[in-house]
């Protein structure tokens, strides 16, 4: 495993900035697709976890295990990129267009969204036997944080749009 030292961190930052946003538009979308898929089965996970144990704690500790083999594996999540790659734009790197950044951003959104969304129905197929009973606990569970996630900014408008943006950015 590679080591960065700190004074090198930013240009790293910079170096793979660049890198996610000259990349083909195929290996973004699959990249970006994994990434979510594998996002929401530690999501799942996680849940999972605090619901069969009764402790929720345990299960937020074991969420993280999800970043990390996203990560390891070189797979992306918007979060990263809202970060990374304006630095290269801002940075000057050749090839490295606004209108780029915002292609990446539209591509690894896409790619996020439909790993997540392909866990959910996958999810949801268990959780209810098919479709064929109610959710179980992990379901109900799952729908509740769902609710608290999306419904407690709605009454913010733009405002609480705004803040998922930037709790989004400040993840990484």
């Amino acid at each position: 495993m590679s080591y960065v030292k700190p004074p090198d961190l930013v240009t790293a930052m910079i170096d793979a900035g660049a890198s996610k946003v000259l990349i083909s538009t195929r290996d973004t979308v699959i990249r970006a697709y994994m990434g979510g898929a594998i996002l929401a089965l530690g999501a799942v996970f996680a849940v999972t976890v605090g619901v069969q144990t009764g402790q929720p704690l345990i299960g937020a500790l074991l969420f993280p295990v999800g970043f990390c083999i996203l990560y390891l594996l070189g797979y992306d999540l918007l979060t990263g990129v809202f970060v990374l790659a304006p630095m290269a734009w801002f940075d000057k790197r050749p090839g490295v267009t606004g209108f780029g950044v915002l292609r990446n951003w539209g591509l690894v959104f896409l790619g996020n969204f439909l790993g997540a969304f392909t866990v959910a129905v996958m999810m949801a197929i268990v959780f209810t036997y098919g479709f064929a009973a109610d959710p179980n606990q992990i379901g109900e569970a799952i729908g509740h944080i769902g609710e608290s996630r999306t419904l407690g900014y709605a009454e913010y408008g733009a405002s609480g749009m705004l803040t998922l943006f930037v709790r989004g950015v400040l993840c990484n």
